[in-house]
Formats: C-alpha cells, sequence, structure tokens
C-alpha cells in the first residue's frame, strides 16, 4: 500500500515541507509521499471527508489560513492544540477497523527550539507581532519559555481573539497593543516573534530604522519568503540576532515526522541534518 501525506494551506507553492519531509523519510527508509494541495478554508471539509475514505494517509501539515479551521475537521484534539484551539498537524492512527484523525500543534515546539537555538535568555521579555493562530503558538511558546508578560501588535485591536484565548488557555499575561505603537517596544524586546504575511512588517522595518537605535534581542520572523525580509535586514544591521522563519519549520517538522512515521526515536541528529541539507539550513550542532 502507497502511504501519504501532504501539506495544505493557500497559497502554498512556496512550502518547504515537502523538501523538509521528503529528506527525512529517504533518511529513515519510509516510504511515504508528500504533497503540497492548495487549498482554500472553503474547501476544507470536503477535503477532508475525501481523505476519510482514502486508505494510506499518514499526516497532514497544515498552514495558513487552515490552522483554526482544522480543529473541527479531526476526530480528537491533543495536547496543547486543544488549549489553542488550532492545528497544524494531523497524525492518522488506526484504531481497529478504522483510522482516527488526530490534531496536534507542533508550531509551539518549533518556535521553542528555533528560539532557544539563537541564545534567548531564560525569561526573556517579548513582543509577537500578529494576532492569528501562528501568534497563538508563539504565546505558548514564550509561556514555555519563561515569559512572564508578553506585548502583543496587531493591525486591529478588535481582531485579536485568538492571541487573547491563547493567552487565557496557557496563563500568560498579554498586552493588545496597536501595530503602529511597535517600534520601541521590538527594537528593546529580548525576543520578538513575528507572524505576520510576508512584507507586511515592512512599514515596521522602516520605523525602526529612521529611529537608529540598537536591537540587542532576538527576532523570529516566521515569514521565510522572500528572504531576508526587510524587517530581518534591518534588526540584523542594528545588532540583534535573526532567526528565519525555516528555523521554525524545521523544528516543528521534526515532531510531525516524529508522529507521521511513528518512529520517535529514530528521527534523531542524522534525520535532522539531512533535512536542514535539503532547504539550506546549517547543520546543528548537537
Amino acid at each position: 500500500m502507497s502511504l501519504r501525506a501532504a501539506v495544505l494551506g493557500h497559497p502554498i507553492s512556496h512550502s518547504k515541507s515537502p523538501a523538509l519531509h521528503l529528506a527525512a523519510y529517504r533518511k529513515l527508509g519510509v516510504d511515504i509521499g508528500y504533497t503540497a494541495v492548495d487549498l482554500t478554508e472553503e474547501a476544507l471539509p470536503a477535503f477532508m471527508q475525501r481523505v476519510r475514505n482514502q486508505v494510506g494517509w499518514r499526516g497532514l501539515s497544515v498552514t495558513m489560513p487552515l490552522k483554526t479551521g482544522m480543529v473541527t475537521q479531526v476526530d480528537e484534539v491533543r495536547g496543547v492544540a486543544r488549549t489553542l484551539g488550532v492545528v497544524n498537524t494531523v497524525a492518522f492512527e488506526d484504531d481497529g477497523p478504522s483510522v482516527r484523525r488526530i490534531g496536534y500543534n507542533t508550531d509551539v515546539a518549533g518556535i521553542v527550539n528555533a528560539v532557544r537555538n539563537a541564545g534567548v535568555p531564560a525569561s526573556p521579555s517579548a513582543v509577537v507581532l500578529g494576532g492569528g493562530g501562528t501568534a497563538a503558538a508563539a504565546i505558548a511558546a514564550l509561556k514555555d519559555l519563561g515569559t512572564a508578560r508578553a506585548q502583543v501588535f496587531v493591525r486591529d485591536t478588535s481582531r485579536a481573539a485568538e492571541a487573547r484565548a491563547a493567552a487565557a488557555g496557557v496563563g500568560l499575561a498579554i498586552d493588545v497593543r496597536p501595530m503602529t505603537e511597535a517600534a520601541t517596544p521590538a527594537a528593546s524586546a529580548d525576543v520578538v516573534i513575528s507572524t505576520l504575511p510576508p512584507r507586511a512588517a515592512d512599514g515596521l522595518a522602516a520605523e525602526i530604522a529612521a529611529m537608529g537605535t540598537r536591537t540587542h534581542g532576538v527576532l523570529l520572523d516566521v515569514a521565510y519568503d522572500p528572504w531576508p525580509s526587510n524587517i530581518a535586514a534591518v534588526w540584523q544591521a542594528g545588532g540583534g540576532a535573526v532567526v528565519p522563519g525555516l528555523e521554525m519549520l524545521l523544528y516543528q517538522a521534526v515532531e510531525q515526522v516524529r508522529l507521521f512515521t511513528g518512529r520517535g526515536e529514530d528521527v534523531n541528529a542524522a534525520v535532522i541534518d539531512v533535512m536542514c541539507d535539503a532547504v539550506g539550513l546549517p547543520r546543528r550542532a548537537f
């Protein structure tokens, strides 16, 4: 039987997930095909119904704009995904004669590991840019990193429900403020996590550049195409450390590979290194 997995989202042609996953499966000697499927929110329920009736599925990676909608399309939601109401991973588990679709969130682990790898201090002061599903994962990650209170900057403060719900769910205090006030707090934070779409932070980047101040902290910009983003270039010019979104994508994909293959301990340093090779990231210093 041919096994398969896929990444779902819209748009999706830029996704690096197929390269990451296929490299891992080759290294593990697992015969799982992995493709990218362009899928809108409106088309998601019909797609998930078709998947239910097809054999061989091992997992789905879920990206924007489907992470919230996927919560209602699975049979069970586990772990932090249940707390956040945001699913970026669906694993297919055999349950006797049937297969259950289980929703997870590996974005949180992806952010934590990417930021830790960059040397963020314990209990960092933190800024999150954006208020959607990935921002919810960022808030949960900051809680894990020991942040006591985070500032969340959004274009419209009345549309930050996912961020507010995530903060309440994980027990992290947040201040939600308009994006127009982000420049000074961002430049002085220990860690800034931008969950904005490509080029959406260009205006903020120009403001920080015009300030002429040092950026001493770490910036994780989840938008990795085009790269470097304007805000990443400005941040680095100011002396700060920049973590590309590919780092987060790598670490969340590692967790997905473990779930899709059921070979958790086998997804080791050697597997992670070939995943890095596949997308042009430096190998890890394990």
